[in-house]
């Protein structure tokens, strides 16, 4: 992630520097804020170190600046300097400071808040970004947003179950389980490349149109990709990418885009994968009628250790009272007659 310093003193801006490229960030210097302003207008710097003390426009008048102006992003600033109290501190928050670091600086300090910075800043375009693309997903097709709202609670309950195995209590914690819930909405976002004739078609596919409709998973993985890669501090843009791009993968290694393996699909991919499956199956497709959930379950047992993970299924059997109340909820107790020809296949 770029992080600009503004600093008039070569040597302090030097540590500065080496401090914070040594935990991974790219830095650029403005020697005083009139330049600092101007990198800043760029639009490629969202978190500045500035001093407080300068020639010309000082670090209290750059954060006013950079308050003033209309912007597309947040900008999270941290203002150095020697001045100590009470009374500086409100100072410097009061022009637009978000933090404050007194010089001399310990590095570990400053890599603790500029940890913090990080985290604000994905935060706001972790919002941002998944609001514009889930509702991107939705204009195609009237049925997706009850659809996406069973999704993520159907992830976040396996999530939360696998939180408490063995194998994954080191992987799956209440970050994780608050990730998949905000992503998995985005797992179709690539539908949105595919043509309404095929999308919206009220009949089976033909294997060709199947072809077309598989291709879903590559579109959004790469436009997820696309996201993360200007976005580096919005970790949570990986599992989105993951699960858009391996939620049709099997773990017998007969799924899609790439024929995964196993592990070899992203967890989070796997618990998706089970979620959405269940939805399809319960859920009026223009299609099929929906499944009752003890055939939707009956499905899902004989699929164990070939289209889905066995972990995943049992945190699934664990927690069923809990997807069958979900939904319910959003459909309402009274479902379609069920088709019994309809195959796990089809959805």
């Amino acid at each position: 992630m770029r992080v600009l310093v503004v600093e008039d003193d070569w040597i302090t801006a030097q540590v500065l520097t080496n401090a914070l490229e040594r935990i991974g960030y790219e830095v650029t210097v403005a020697e005083d804020g009139d330049a600092a302003y101007r990198h800043v207008r760029s639009g490629k710097y969202r978190l500045v170190v500035t001093d407080w003390e300068m020639p010309g426009m000082s670090g209290i008048e750059l954060c006013r600046r950079i308050r003033s102006r209309r912007s597309a992003g947040y900008v999270y600033i941290i203002l150095l300097t020697s001045y100590r109290g009470v009374e500086n501190i409100v100072r410097g928050l009061d022009a637009g400071a978000d933090d404050y670091l007194t010089k001399p600086f310990q590095p570990e300090e400053l890599a603790m808040r500029m940890r913090v910075g990080v985290r604000i800043l994905s935060l706001e375009s972790r919002d941002l970004t998944i609001f514009a693309l889930a509702k991107l997903a939705e204009s195609r097709d009237s049925e997706t947003g009850e659809h996406l709202e069973r999704m993520r609670e159907y992830c976040r309950i396996l999530a939360d179950e696998l939180s408490i195995h063995p194998r994954y209590r080191d992987i799956v914690d209440g970050e994780f389980v608050s990730q998949i819930y905000l992503t998995s909405p985005l797992h179709d976002i690539g539908k949105v490349g595919i043509p309404d004739s095929i999308l919206l078609k009220p009949g089976k596919l033909t294997d060709e149109e199947f072809g077309v409709m598989k291709e879903h998973a590559v579109i959004g993985g790469r436009t997820l990709e696309s996201v993360a890669q200007h976005h580096p501090e919005a970790s949570y843009l990986q599992m989105a990418r993951d699960i858009a791009l391996t939620h049709h993968e099997r773990v017998d290694g007969s799924g899609y885009p790439y024929g995964l393996y196993g592990d070899e699909i992203p967890l989070c991919g796997r618990i998706a994968a089970l979620a959405d499956v269940y939805d399809a199956l319960t859920s009026k497709r223009v299609y099929k009628a929906a499944y009752d959930h003890n055939m939707a379950k009956e499905l899902i047992i004989s699929e164990r250790d070939k289209h889905f993970d066995g972990d995943v299924v049992d945190a699934f059997l664990s927690r069923e009272e809990e997807f069958l109340a979900i939904s319910n909820r959003f459909q309402g107790e009274a479902l379609d007659a069920i088709m019994p020809e309809a195959q796990l296949a089809n959805v």
